[in-house]
């Protein structure tokens, strides 16, 4: 025999006072005999009927200590957290277990049809969660026999068993319980969160179809979002989103507390099936609703840089294409600021030849147009575009009286820098009017600082490649003769190769004296210095690659050519990708380049230029000597390539034949 407390099991809050009463008057009950528990879980009928009292099994409390001696086993016993043996074997779907209670102990499972748990929680509740259908069928059969409305009961967080059931995607559950009371298809809550929205949540069709029978149901979700908005980021976003447009239109004329509507949450997501599918069935004013901030969903994709969406919503209205923000900005002006160079091309293409072709300069209320934006955010490739296919002004002023190539002084990236006066200066841009010595020059005190912090470890490499010319002078391709001569010194290919590593041990060295000389000096004016000496590491660095391949072809067979030129190929082509990516000037035509520097030296305002974007010049002169050094050196390995065609075999020192010897 062993000792357990009294525990008090619940009712629904939805009882009546009477009901209420009565059920109070049966909720002094034991803890739950394990054993008993046991036999729930795990189904067994026979054993749990066998541990139950036909009326009451537990003996008379004791009035002194309030505990109360175990005989048998009761209906009434209940867990730790409230759960009674009907919550158990609801949880578990063990609905014959229930419909043998129910005829054995009608009474009694009457009672503890609408009895909560600690969590408040009914049977029903944990039968749904479970996503026991069988044993919610059982349990709602039971309860309509009984005349208990447990279908409305709410646990703790407000949630029906219609919540709970949809809220983990139990689709079968679902369907037993709408259709046992459509109503409760309208319940929210205590967050405010319908069945519908869970069920689109939970991402199941099934339940969604259920829900959707009733046309009182709720689609309201947190924030004042309906079950649409939440369907446009399902797996399965297309068939709930046709589903719920099917159920009720009006749905995709709603907005969220933010002013968003779901055709916001699909232009933001970029799937072109689901705007069309909105664009379909919702009310035409859809496409012209704006958010909080004034944002149409044209301007949602344009600033997510989904072009397609973009275009299919100007197909569907095209006049949502004169929509402003409260910026007063077009979906134009938002596709620059983000750096979105699809949309912005699709705008051009479609308003470059129509009457919309004022919006390429429209200007919002701060006198911005796409222009000014691009530049402020440092797009050189969507700026090229606005001037070379969209033919847009360049001489605009905002409210701050500042034209594009005035924002180009505030970037902070020196190669956006160059890229962005290069583009603009090639189509004729000027600064602002303004006196000369109020211009203030682009500041370089960050490259100045960057060049410091570089200057020693380029001197080591400069140091580096001098040490392996060193080496190469005194270990010769051929090796040296008795005299100590060189064996190939009559040779053409072996004076190339003295040449190249001459060039690339004075080129070093030069390199080391401007780096240190730069870095002494701690001037304004570090950077030509700096900049030559890369120039300088270049060609040593080339000299010293060419005079290897050169030794190379000089000493080995034919075919071992072709590896070499695979390998030159390699990095040529990494030159090319670092010449790209480091320095988006490169990626301009030559003609801009061109037009650039005659802009930059006749051009009336040239002066303001080049007082206030003095590297810029500089960068494009040091960006075509670094083009010629690379011509000239894909030259070079071309002719040490095949400097030996002409010959059968390669320039090995023999030995010359020993003499007989005499007999």
């Amino acid at each position: 025999m062993y000792h357990q407390h009294i525990q008090l099991a619940l009712p629904c809050r939805g009882s009546s006072a009477n009901a209420m009463s009565t059920q109070l008057n049966d909720t002094r009950s034991v803890d739950m005999c394990p054993k008993l528990y046991r036999a729930v879980c795990r189904g067994q009928t026979e054993e749990v009927l066998e541990r139950l009292l036909p009326l009451h099994g537990a003996a008379a409390a004791d009035k002194a200590t309030g505990i109360i001696q175990h005989g048998r086993c009761d209906i009434l016993e209940v867990t730790a957290a409230g759960n009674t043996v009907l919550h158990l074997a609801a949880e578990k779907g063990r609905d014959e277990l229930i419909q043998e209670l129910y005829i054995r102990f009608r009474e009694k499972v009457k009672s503890l049809l609408s009895r909560q748990n600690s969590a408040l929680d009914t049977p029903l509740h944990c039968a749904a969660r479970a996503g026991s259908d069988k044993a919610v069928v059982v349990l709602v059969q039971m309860a309509r026999d009984c005349g208990e409305s447990i279908l409305e009961c709410k646990n703790e967080a407000g949630d029906t068993a219609l919540h709970l059931a949809a809220r983990h995607g139990h689709a079968k559950a679902v369907e037993a319980l709408v259709s046992a009371a459509t109503a409760v298809a309208a319940k929210l809550n205590n967050a405010g969160v319908s069945p519908l929205y869970l069920a689109v949540m939970s991402g199941s069709v099934k339940a969604l179809k259920a829900i959707t029978t009733c046309k009182e149901a709720s689609s309201v979700g947190p924030g004042l979002q309906n079950a649409l908005h939440a369907a446009v980021f399902q797996s399965k976003a297309q068939k709930m989103v046709e589903l719920l447009l099917k159920w009720r239109k009006d749905l995709a004329d709603e907005v969220d507390c933010h002013g968003s509507s779901p055709l916001h949450f699909a232009s933001s997501d970029g799937d072109c099936k689901l705007v069309g599918a909105i664009l379909r069935d919702a009310p035409p004013r859809t496409v012209y609703k704006k958010d909080l901030d004034g944002l149409s969903a044209l301007h949602v994709a344009a600033q997510m840089g989904h072009h397609r969406v973009a275009k299919l919503l100007l197909e569907s209205c095209p006049d949502a294409a004169e929509l402003r923000d409260n910026n007063g900005r077009t979906f134009l002006h938002a596709a620059a600021n983000e750096k979105r160079s699809s949309v912005v091309s699709l705008a051009i293409k479609k308003f470059k030849d129509s009457k919309l072709r004022g919006l390429l300069d429209a200007q919002d209320r701060k006198g911005d147009t796409p222009l000014h934006l691009a530049v402020a955010a440092g797009a050189p490739g969507i700026v090229e575009s606005l001037l070379r296919k969209g033919k847009v002004r360049v001489d605009v002023l905002n409210n701050d009286g500042k034209t594009p190539l005035d924002l180009a002084a505030e970037s902070t990236s020196y190669f956006t820098m160059v890229s962005l006066v290069v583009t603009l200066v090639a189509f004729k841009a000027q600064t602002r009017p303004q006196r000369q010595d109020h211009l203030k020059p682009w500041d370089i005190s960050n490259i100045v600082k960057g060049i410091e912090k570089t200057s020693d470890s380029l001197a080591v490499v400069a140091v580096l490649i001098a040490t392996a010319a060193l080496a190469a002078g005194f270990n010769l391709p051929g090796g040296y003769g008795e005299k100590g001569q060189a064996n190939l010194e009559r040779k053409p290919a072996f004076k190339i190769f003295l040449f190249l590593d001459t060039l690339a041990v004075a080129t070093s060295m030069v390199a080391v004296i401007l780096l240190v000389y730069g870095k002494a000096s701690c001037s304004a004016g570090s950077w030509k210095s700096f900049v030559a000496s890369l120039h300088c590491m270049w060609v040593s660095l080339n000299s010293l690659m060419l005079a290897f391949n050169e030794a190379l072809v000089t000493v080995m067979p034919t075919g071992y050519r072709f590896g070499l030129m695979a390998i030159q190929l390699c990095i040529e082509a990494l030159i090319f990708w670092i010449t790209v990516c480091v320095a988006p000037s490169a990626r301009s035509s030559l003609t801009h380049l061109c037009r650039f520097l005659w802009h930059r030296s006749r051009s009336k305002g040239s002066h303001a230029i080049k007082r206030q974007y003095p590297l810029a010049g500089a960068s494009i002169l040091n960006l075509f000597l670094f083009m010629v050094t690379n011509v000239i050196v894909s030259i070079g390995f071309l002719v040490v390539t095949y400097s030996r065609s002409l010959e059968n075999e390669p320039l090995v020192a023999t030995s010359p034949a020993p003499s007989p010897v005499p007999l």
